[in-house]
């Protein structure tokens, strides 16, 4: 675990701002815009008060602990009371254990905006300055190449005819498997571009920036408000080309519904002991977006009052779902490492914002790209059970892989 060095006299303070435009629009030229939007509405950040590295199976704890001391030492004032004011830091944690890369960005100056409310939060040192940036234009990406990442598709559909036929002989039921594209630019690419593309394209996604990985995942793993936690589980997709009658056939699949059920009964396994009630849908809907549509179901609960978890526990009882991970969850975790042989960084790990009180957000990383530099790593994955079609799941991933793609090049 590393962390930065805290400075001394720390004060935060949180006012009403108006705010007309898009968040998006206000983010300076950083090298680590922090954003996490949906609807117009969300968090922008930038600066960087104080930050935590953590890696392991002990790494949300770590953050939580960090978090929670750091937060109650600060000297707070919150003239506008809303979920997202006062103290906030951004998240974003690998998908396995070993990974390195687990970060909370505390930024110090966050503009936010929710239900015809907006707000800015300002770190200042002990003399009282703060650090508002201006604004300079957003960087076009320019012309881009594509490479081979560390799984090419060919091997990655060798991969999922392994696992396949391992699912046919009884050894696990699901594992989601992906495979990365590598777009590179000739100059550093500007995360704000791949940002402002998705915030554009994808309104109905949470759309993130977080320590260069930049995404918009229409998937949240988990939010806490005030005692209460939801989730929105995704698994089961159809694509334009498939039909004419999507979500009739989404949800008449039965390999997608078996899927999806997967999906939301080890989510609401893993959240049950940390309720009092929990609401699981019966059956799904359909949510549809530009590149794909998904089976969906919103799970609802309310915390333990004896002992309410803080965001970052949830996330740590409920990743990997079997959304990203698979059933049952460690022969899943075994046959993914096996098969993809690559780290997947933080791509599928929790990603969103958490305040001084342990509420937040968090989604799972997906339709995401880190970048470094001129090099952007795109990934995409799907969801493998018994009888998956190889050549049906790089289509899939394929498609899942237009929402950066599209966004990088066109950018707003």
């Amino acid at each position: 675990m590393t962390t930065a060095p805290l400075p001394i006299g720390l004060g935060v303070r949180s006012r009403f701002l108006d705010v007309p435009g898009r968040l998006v629009d206000l983010l300076p030229d950083d090298h680590n815009p922090l954003a996490w939007l949906r609807h117009g509405d969300g968090l922008v950040g930038w600066g960087e008060v104080a930050r935590i590295a953590t890696r392991g199976p002990g790494r949300f704890a770590e953050a939580d602990a960090w978090w929670r001391s750091f937060a109650k030492h600060l000297d707070v004032r919150d003239e506008v009371g809303v979920p997202g004011t006062g103290p906030v830091a951004f998240a974003s944690f690998t998908f396995t254990d070993d990974s390195p890369g687990s970060v909370l960005v505390v930024p110090r100056v966050l503009v936010g905006r929710r239900g015809g409310i907006s707000w800015i939060t300002e770190f200042a040192d002990g003399d009282g300055r703060s650090a508002v940036q201006a604004v300079t234009p957003v960087r076009p990406t320019g012309t881009l190449r594509f490479a081979d990442g560390r799984l090419p598709v060919g091997r990655y559909r060798l991969a999922v005819a392994e696992a396949v036929r391992r699912m046919q002989a009884g050894e696990l039921d699901k594992a989601a498997l992906a495979h990365d594209l590598l777009a590179i630019s000739d100059a550093p690419l500007d995360p704000r571009f791949l940002l402002g593309g998705l915030v554009t394209r994808y309104p109905t996604c949470w759309s993130y920036s977080v320590d260069g990985l930049v995404g918009a995942t229409p998937e949240l793993l988990v939010r806490r408000t005030d005692g209460t936690v939801s989730s929105r589980v995704l698994a089961g997709t159809i694509w334009p080309g498939e039909g004419d009658d999507l979500p009739g056939q989404l949800l008449g699949s039965a390999k997608d519904r078996h899927e999806h059920a997967l999906a939301v009964d080890s989510l609401a396994a893993a959240l049950r002991p940390l309720c009092t009630e929990l609401h699981v849908p019966e059956t799904p809907s359909v949510i549809a977006l530009p590149n794909v549509s998904h089976l969906a179901s919103d799970v609802r609960g309310t915390l333990d009052p004896a002992a309410p978890a803080p965001l970052l526990q949830l996330a740590a009882a409920v990743h990997p779902t079997a959304a990203v991970g698979g059933t049952p969850r460690d022969a899943a975790l075994d046959l993914i490492a096996e098969l993809e042989g690559m780290d997947r960084g933080r791509y599928a790990g929790p990603v969103g914002w958490v305040d001084g009180d342990g509420d937040g957000e968090l989604g799972i990383a997906l339709r995401c790209a880190q970048l470094d530099g001129p090099v952007a790593r795109l990934f995409a994955g799907c969801g493998i059970v018994a009888d998956s079609d190889p050549d049906s799941e790089v289509r899939e991933a394929d498609a899942k892989m237009v929402a950066v793609r599209d966004a990088l090049e066109a950018g707003n």
